[in-house]
């Protein structure tokens, strides 16, 4: 049994190094924005706006009000969906958020992604007998999911061309 659970563990530390070693990346995750270096945020101050912020400049793109491109961010909205009928115990619910969002140039207003809209949902189990966790658990889904419309958004900027 012991020498079953060795192999698994030896060909898995295999798998990986053999995956790092051919330049193996996950999906371009942080890669920079390399065709932009200052981004204008407009929009409200919201967490998801912080959180663009960050990994914007984390990224090496300045966000600087007088840039030559304006990324318009608007109001997030979040959704609950109850995924089933039972009023009572553990219960399937959909969070969704939802960002619209577009791309401007400063020099003429010209619409470079327009009026576009970011949507991202996760199911997430919760039960009304324990109320203290499930706001735990509705708060990290929010945060789970402003990640996951920020990593979109990256990917929706690094598609643009040059300026």
């Amino acid at each position: 049994m012991q020498r079953r659970h060795l192999l698994r563990i030896g060909l898995a530390a295999g798998a990986s190094l053999a995956l790092t070693g051919c330049g193996f990346h996950l999906r371009g995750l942080d890669q920079p924005l390399v065709d932009i270096d200052a981004l204008s945020l407009e929009g409200p101050d919201t967490e998801l706006a912080r959180l663009v912020t960050r990994r914007l400049e984390g990224s090496g793109t300045r966000v600087q009000e007088e840039a030559s491109r304006v990324l318009n961010l608007g109001v997030e909205a979040f959704r609950e969906r109850r995924m089933g009928a039972l009023d009572s115990g553990p219960r399937e619910l959909e969070l969704s958020l939802e960002v619209p969002f577009s791309v401007q140039r400063r020099a003429d207003g010209a619409y470079l992604l327009d009026q576009q809209r970011l949507e991202v949902s996760e199911s997430l189990t919760v039960n009304d007998d324990e109320l203290l966790t499930q706001d735990d658990l509705l708060d990290a889904a929010r945060e789970r999911l402003r990640d996951e419309a920020v990593r979109r958004l990256m990917d929706r900027l690094r598609a643009l061309e040059p300026s």
